[in-house]
């Protein structure tokens, strides 16, 4: 039997598909329509609707209303609960997957990709429901504290807001909805309203699992109206994923609330003399330039000994001219349209800066339309745009370095640290990589674009604040709590 909401879509709205929003397990739709454009071809991929502010109110009261009975849910439910809607998306895998590409512009295979990682962060979050742990201290340390002992246990923290950005639609915003579900907290969602159908999707499951209404709200919104989600103080939590000018804003107007920011960088990688040059290339080519660059860890800045620095610049420049741009639902196509005519034209206009200011184009560097080739730059000034800033775009720069300790610096010398990348075969390298480095994750003999979803996920510096991964996330939408326990001598059980 056909979903609400896969019925729903089956009606048109001026020729289109169009897809409700999901408010607290109801299907609704608004006065505000939101065409979703194919970033390829300008296409409609779908239309939706942006949430009005009474509709958030709703989600909002429904997400407290629901959370009693979510904190108490037996971890055995929440865990069937969310392994279920691992199941049910793989089932819908490939349905999923052109959704996103037809939206998003993110080539086929990525797509898919996507949809498979996203299978895994439910499973991880499935089987972290049974893992929240506390433990038993002991208590009488001192004197005075003789037969006390303390019990700590994580409670869910109530409510939380998740916005997510428009790069991965899908497998971001399950890293808040599937955390918060095995912590017992409600959410309500705030996707990108470029590409929000991926995710409305994924929400045609959550009744089917038997999530219960009011906790999960997924509502595209318009600014005015996220800021309400930013500012109230009913949620508990916001957890951000986006811009670092964005998410620093936020995080003044959050209030009392706990904050989560993942937030950008520039993700720098070193390439040693001993390193293997050709695996580096070859994984320097997808950490840059996949998804047309538009992730927050895609390589931005490599730094390549001087000893093997020309061999190491053809090789790249080689990797890089063998990508192929077009269609993204075309399964031959490497690399696809950017999000949107800004997006190629700030790129256009930063590569344009630094060429003015010395540097040198080795391959690429011309916009077409929304289509921007694989780009590497060499000899870039380090205070120009396509180094100190984000440039999230298939861009990359290449600067040769006289010493290990030098491209360290080199690193270094930026405001962001998500993640960096390290190709080398010394061990005191890696081991002094590890060390000096300022950022959330040290990648060694990978790109700092690697990621698996379990892992701890996040930066320092202007690249955010606390981590994602589902363990981690879980951490952070719970708070512990103490019990402290004072066995009275009257109170003891005596034994015959």
């Amino acid at each position: 039997m056909a979903s609400t909401a896969t019925a729903l879509r089956a009606g048109t709205m001026s020729g289109q598909v169009r897809h409700p929003i999901y408010l607290a397990g109801e299907w609704v739709e608004s006065d505000q329509p939101l065409d979703v454009l194919n970033p390829y071809n300008d296409q409609i991929a779908g239309t939706t609707f942006q949430a009005s502010a009474e509709q958030l109110e709703q989600a909002t009261v429904a997400a407290q209303r629901v959370f009693p009975a979510l904190r108490t849910m037996a971890t055995v439910d929440r865990a069937t609960m969310i392994q279920t809607l691992s199941t049910k998306l793989r089932s819908r895998r490939d349905e999923v997957a052109t959704v996103m590409a037809a939206e998003a512009g993110k080539p086929i295979r990525d797509a898919e990709v996507e949809v498979d990682r996203g299978v895994f962060t439910l499973q991880v979050a499935a089987e972290e429901a049974k893992r929240i742990e506390g433990e038993v201290l002991p208590l009488d340390l001192l004197a005075s504290s003789k037969g006390r002992f303390g019990i700590v246990r994580r409670f869910p923290v109530g409510p939380i807001a998740g916005i997510s950005p428009f790069n991965f639609p899908l497998n971001l915003a399950l890293h808040k909805i599937a955390p918060a579900l095995a912590s017992g907290n409600p959410i309500v969602l705030k996707p990108a309203s470029r590409d929000p159908l991926s995710i409305l999707h994924f929400a045609e499951l959550l009744d089917e699992a038997g999530v219960p209404k009011g906790a999960v709200s997924i509502l595209p919104m318009d600014r005015a109206v996220g800021d309400r989600l930013v500012a109230d103080d009913r949620f508990k939590l916001l957890s951000f994923t986006g811009s670092p000018d964005v998410g620093w804003d936020m995080k003044r107007r959050a209030g009392m609330k706990r904050v989560v920011l993942e937030l950008g960088g520039n993700a720098g990688v070193i390439v040693d003399q001993d390193a293997d040059l050709e695996y580096a290339a070859g994984r320097i080519k997808v950490g840059a330039f996949a998804y047309a660059g538009q992730s927050c860890i895609s390589v931005q800045r490599v730094f390549v000994m001087d000893r093997v620095y020309e061999r190491f610049r053809g090789m790249l420049v080689a990797e890089a001219e063998s990508l192929k741009i077009g269609d993204p639902l075309d399964r031959t196509t490497d690399i696809g349209p950017m999000i949107d005519d800004k997006a190629a034209q700030r790129t256009q206009e930063w590569v344009e800066q630094a060429v003015a200011n010395g540097a040198r184009v080795l391959t690429g560097g011309k916009a077409d339309g929304r289509m921007f080739p694989p780009t590497i730059i060499e000899d870039a000034p380090p205070d120009s745009l396509v180094c100190s800033r984000e440039i999230f775009a298939p861009v990359v720069t290449l600067s040769r370095v006289p010493s290990f300790g030098r491209a360290l610096a080199q690193v270094n010398d930026s405001v962001y640290g998500l993640q960096a990348g390290v190709f080398t075969n010394t061990l005191s390298h890696t081991l002094t990589a590890f060390e000096e480095i300022e950022a959330g994750g040290v990648v060694v003999n990978d790109v700092p674009t690697y990621r698996i979803d379990h892992m701890p996920y996040g930066g320092v510096k202007a690249s955010g604040l606390g981590r994602e991964g589902l363990r981690y996330a879980i951490e952070d939408m719970t708070e512990p709590r103490l019990l402290v326990v004072n066995p009275l001598e009257s109170q003891a059980v005596t034994l015959d």
